[in-house]
């Protein structure tokens, strides 16, 4: 069996990372979408997507559109580790002058392709990008994070649409099926699903796998690969605050702060994840 090792441990790493980022004494941020992506993000930068931290406009490289601007953390912490700009940036986030703002600004941060966060937007962006690769005969793939508090937004579905009708099968969707947005359960405020028959009924390749399985995840996009003539949407369940003990599955972290002694119980599972990790792991950085 292939060892995924690698990609596991940067997962961790994005968690931790993230961690770092918000702080404790009471400082506010998006953990519990940033830590149920962090396997996505981690298997799309560590093994799937083309990209090139020196040449970050590469014009062969792959996309990422993180529609649930919110949860940018995640994908801060995947540039960081791949050297994207200095480590010691993150400790800046949200800060005045940073580059590394509370969304993603694709004008201050490099390996940012779009600025997201008005939520229902990021397939629209995506699909654009994906349409206008077939038309320079490129053979380059988008691929968009959205959330499943998200696709309540009409423009998602316009834009479901719209990519069966123009065939961009180099257009990959995956839904953060986390359950949970920000006043509470998605079942309460506003039921999305059944989302495996929505997607399926808009004419979409769809496929369901554990979002915190690396191997599962990295089946999905080859498999995605594969097909042809039409999009393909990858719904993936997720725990809201995974890999932290006190903020999974609680929708008090969706945008919320960590005591100091939460911030360093949390740091402290981290370290112990990626400690364990790094023992089976062939190289350190993934």
């Amino acid at each position: 069996m292939e060892n995924y090792r690698n990609v596991e441990l940067l997962a961790a790493k994005i968690r931790r990372d993230v961690v770092l980022m918000i702080g404790g004494e009471g400082q506010t941020g998006h953990l519990g979408g940033s830590c149920s992506t962090a396997e996505i993000v981690a298997v799309l930068y560590g093994r799937i997507m083309r990209h090139d931290h020196k040449n970050p406009g590469w014009e062969d490289r792959d996309k990422l559109i993180l529609s649930k601007g919110h949860a940018a953390l995640a994908q801060y912490a995947a540039l960081a580790e791949f050297n994207y700009f200095p480590y010691e940036e993150i400790y800046n986030v949200k800060e005045i002058g940073s580059n590394l703002q509370g969304h993603p600004d694709r004008l201050r941060t490099k390996g940012i392709e779009a600025g997201t966060g008005s939520l229902g937007q990021g397939l629209s962006v995506a699909l654009g990008m994906a349409l206008a690769m077939k038309l320079d005969k490129k053979d380059n793939t988008v691929f968009c994070i959205i959330g499943d508090g998200e696709i309540a937004e009409g423009q998602i579905w316009e834009a479901a649409m719209a990519a069966v009708n123009f065939e961009a099968d180099n257009l990959v969707a995956v839904v953060d099926m986390n359950r949970l947005q920000a006043t509470g359960a998605i079942r309460d405020r506003f039921d999305t699903t059944p989302l495996f028959d929505k997607w399926t009924g808009f004419g979409w390749n769809v496929m369901e796998v554990d979002g915190h399985s690396v191997s599962r995840l990295i089946w999905a996009f080859e498999e995605a690969a594969r097909i042809k003539s039409k999009p393909t949407v990858i719904i993936a369940e997720t725990v809201k605050g995974k890999g932290i003990s006190f903020a999974e599955d609680d929708v008090a972290f969706h945008n919320g702060s960590m005591t100091e002694e939460q911030y360093r119980l949390a740091l402290n599972e981290l370290d112990m994840c990626i400690n364990e990790l790094k023992g089976g792991a062939a190289d350190e950085h993934a």
